[in-house]
């Protein structure tokens, strides 16, 4: 039709295929036994209640100043909702923050680095191809 704008979900929704969206949906689901979508959002100090929906959509990215708000909540890891975050399209500031502080690390994949070290005695161990194959192997890779 003449005059008529066609917008694409890329467009309307520019984060949906997100992990941070992705991951919101999924953990907001799993939370729902025991919260709903509009506690966890008052939670996260979100003065209007539909800016949740709009993260999980992928209509908004999602402030990093929001972050620690959002992972309480959530009941998540900061550090990885912080990462997960920055892959909305924050590239330069996750640049800046890579270059000064280097590889954001959750607490789990702390967890993992510790073991390796324990398991290995501590010994700086190279990621060979069979080590490599056997870590895949452990997530069905």
């Amino acid at each position: 039709m003449k005059g008529t704008i066609v917008m694409s979900k890329a467009t309307t929704r520019p984060y949906s295929d997100t992990r941070l969206a992705k991951f919101l949906e999924k953990r907001i689901l799993e939370l729902k036994p025991r919260k709903t979508q509009s506690q966890i959002s008052s939670e996260a100090g979100f003065a209007q209640h539909n800016m949740l929906s709009n993260l999980k959509s992928g209509l908004n990215r999602l402030p990093l100043d929001r972050v620690p708000a959002l992972a309480e909540a959530l009941e998540a890891d900061p550090a990885y909702v912080f990462r997960l975050a920055l892959q909305q399209g924050w590239e330069t500031t996750e640049l800046a923050i890579s270059k000064i502080f280097g590889t954001i690390v959750s607490e789990n994949e702390t967890a993992w680095l510790e073991e390796i070290r324990d398991a290995s005695g501590h010994t700086d161990p190279s990621l060979t191809m069979r080590s490599r194959a056997a870590l895949r192997a452990i997530f069905g890779k």
